[in-house]
């Protein structure tokens, strides 16, 4: 379990592309302390006004990455993208940095195995994950999805005409189809937690958790 301090502690961003400067720039809005890497000095240059620390290195050389401290920094983000081969190695070269907690982008699932192999703790695959979550929002009735685990989704969407005017506890949604409604919107109110008592209307919108494949036979009721 992470601990307060561990949240405060300074991230190092490598590569600052859309998706790594987008990362750096949001930390750096959250309060966090950043060291920002790119190796093109017109990229940096670009970023100075906006990011306190941001340098132009080569991440693939580790006498660079020591001069600079990455070796004491507990997070650090691979953001580096179309060069595959940059990518791994300035991964390789923070495990052996001794840097304990890694994201690394990769751009492809085979890409994300290897940098899972040398020692990334967390492989993100943009561009698969977008995709993933558009072709769910356009294909079915969800308003929105997110992917929890390998296999478990949070999605939302608006209560199917099985269980409105219901109270949840009758419904037994979990035990007919294996997904659990968490929180309620009713039109023009907040977000609030559900419970057995809860009677859904049409217009209420809901966050629906559970396996993939159950999830999406909810939401096609």
């Amino acid at each position: 379990m992470r601990t307060l301090a561990e949240n405060n502690l300074p991230v190092v961003v490598i590569g600052m592309g859309r998706f790594g400067s987008s990362i750096a720039l949001e930390l750096t809005r959250l309060g966090t302390e950043v060291l920002a890497i790119d190796s093109r000095a017109k990229t940096v240059q670009s970023l100075a006004g906006e990011l306190t620390q941001i340098v132009t290195a080569d991440s693939t050389d580790i006498q660079a990455l020591k001069q600079l401290g990455v070796a004491d920094f507990y997070r650090a983000v691979v953001a580096i993208g179309s060069d595959i081969e940059a990518s791994i190695l300035t991964t390789s070269l923070l495990v052996e940095l001794g840097v304990e907690n890694i994201w690394a982008k990769a751009i492809s699932r085979q890409h994300g195995r290897i940098l899972e192999r040398i020692g990334a703790n967390h492989v993100v695959l943009p561009e698969h994950d977008m995709g993933e979550r558009v072709a769910h929002l356009v294909s079915g009735r969800m308003l929105d999805y997110v992917q929890i685990d390998q296999d478990y989704v949070l999605a939302k969407t608006r209560p199917p005409r099985e269980i409105v005017g219901v109270p949840l506890g009758e419904t037994n949604l979990r035990r007919k189809l294996g997904v659990t409604i968490v929180s309620v919107k009713p039109k023009g109110e907040q977000y609030t937690y559900a419970t057995e008592e809860t009677v859904l209307q049409y217009d209420d919108l809901i966050l629906v958790a559970g396996p993939t494949t159950k999830v999406e036979r909810f939401t096609d009721l």
